[in-house]
């Protein structure tokens, strides 16, 4: 295990790389010459022969926890096929802003972009993408709770409107400035703290995990 800057590197292999994103730092490059510091700027750095996008999925800039990327085009089309046949399994901790009534539950919502108001998602049933979010409640911090969360698939911003939306949690991930009250600097308590995907050549299981960055006290 190492780390580039602040990027930590938990796994490596010729074809593809397991690092832990912090918050804050975008997961591909944006638009801008102030926006091209990314976890695939820094893996690239590192790895000279990784090809030009080695990114298989992403993470909100503002979250951190598990990412992981192919390095050759083959192993890329192997881990972005997982991905797209919803193989791979994510898990997220989050601390949200109040208890929720149930201990676990299955939130399914259909959201879009919202383009008056970049990045936000809007709940909209008609023209909205299906998200579907596993949860399970883990414990709780006072008047907060943390969540186990588990994407069943990959929408932008998901398990943060899930969380928020009264048809969801209705109760916001703490530091979330889109959904919530967090102010913007805040850490958003949303960590992706376990992966677990098939080996791209061996089809062995790999599980990883990363432990969250914020206090977790029923961990």
């Amino acid at each position: 295990m190492s780390a580039v800057g602040e990027l930590e590197i938990l796994y490596r292999e010729p074809g593809f790389v397991v690092v832990s994103k912090p918050g804050g730092l975008l997961a591909v490059p944006g638009r801008g010459a102030d926006k091209q510091d990314c976890v695939v700027s820094r893996v690239r750095t590192l790895f000279p022969h990784a090809i030009a996008q080695p990114s298989v999925h992403r993470l909100d800039m503002a979250t951190s926890g598990l990412m992981v990327l192919g390095l050759s085009k083959s192993v890329h089309r192997h881990l972005s096929m997982q991905f797209a046949a919803r193989s791979v399994v994510k898990r997220y901790l989050a601390v949200i802003e109040g208890q929720p009534g149930t201990e676990a539950g299955v939130i399914r919502l259909r959201f879009r972009l919202d383009p008056e108001n970049r990045p936000h998602q809007v709940y909209d049933p008609e023209q909205g993408k299906l998200g579907v979010s596993h949860w399970r409640l883990l414990g709780l911090q006072g008047e907060r709770a943390v969540l186990e969360l588990f994407p069943q698939t990959g929408r932008t911003h998901q398990l943060r409107l899930h969380t928020s939306h009264p048809l969801g949690l209705a109760a916001p991930i703490v530091g979330d400035p889109l959904y919530g009250t967090g102010r913007e600097g805040d850490r958003l308590l949303l960590h992706a703290a376990g992966l677990q995907f098939l080996h791209p050549e061996s089809e062995e299981p790999l599980c990883f995990f990363s432990p969250p960055p914020f206090r977790v006290d029923c961990l």
